[in-house]
């Protein structure tokens, strides 16, 4: 057990989908199959399962030092939610159809309608805005992979790059993905367009110098 999970904190561990030599049933059918055992795979606490490229991909849940870039970007966004929305960062399950993928955001604000009855995954139509924070095993997918399919259903999608240092309003989807982006680095403040409004604070998101601290300290 111990071997398997290092290679999950190494990166993403994948299952296979159906066997080839089975007869293959159509598209929509595979596809409910494998969100089905997405949703009931059993994985360690502190992981999460997500549906991308037809394959179930097991990772783990963001890192502690993240919870103060999620925490600021919670209480920041609450005020500003659609009416019957709400923003959390709670692990839960969105499934886009039509792509064929579920993914589970690091923060996402949603409609609190679509968390009734005993599915174990939301509707992606209820989200209003996503936000992923980029690790080593997943910086690819949330720029690649998860921004073509949030720029066909999520009117707005948050970039924080860890490694850069930098956050990126992504906004207006469409068939062809998102038509407008934004960057700043962390410190500088970011507009979040519509149906939010506002301005978002990314001071939060910078670390304090060490000199700082030992003064503080002092």
């Amino acid at each position: 057990m111990e071997d398997t999970v290092t290679a999950i904190l190494e990166r993403p561990m994948t299952t296979e989908t159906p066997d080839a030599e089975e007869p293959r049933k159509g598209p929509r059918t595979e596809f409910e199959e494998l969100l089905r055992t997405t949703e009931e795979l059993d994985t360690p606490d502190g992981y999460k399962a997500e549906l991308i490229r037809g394959k179930i991909v097991v990772s783990p849940w963001s890192r502690p030092f993240y919870k103060r870039h999620m925490r600021s970007l919670r209480l920041q966004l609450a005020p500003h939610v659609p009416e019957g929305h709400d923003a959390d960062t709670s692990p839960f399950l969105f499934s886009f159809p039509t792509s064929e993928r579920a993914y589970g955001p690091d923060l996402h604000v949603a409609d609190l309608k679509a968390f009734v009855g005993d599915a174990r995954h939301v509707d992606g139509a209820a989200l209003s805005l996503v936000a992923e924070l980029t690790s080593v095993s997943t910086r690819d997918v949330d720029w690649q992979e998860k921004l073509e399919v949030y720029g066909r259903h999520v009117p707005v999608y948050l970039v924080l790059d860890m490694r850069t240092e930098e956050i990126t309003a992504f906004w207006d989807p469409s068939d062809h993905g998102y038509l407008a982006r934004m960057t700043v680095p962390f410190g500088k403040p970011l507009p979040i367009p519509a149906p939010f409004g506002f301005e978002l604070e990314t001071t939060d998101f910078v670390d304090e110098p060490e000199e700082d601290q030992e003064e503080t300290g002092e």
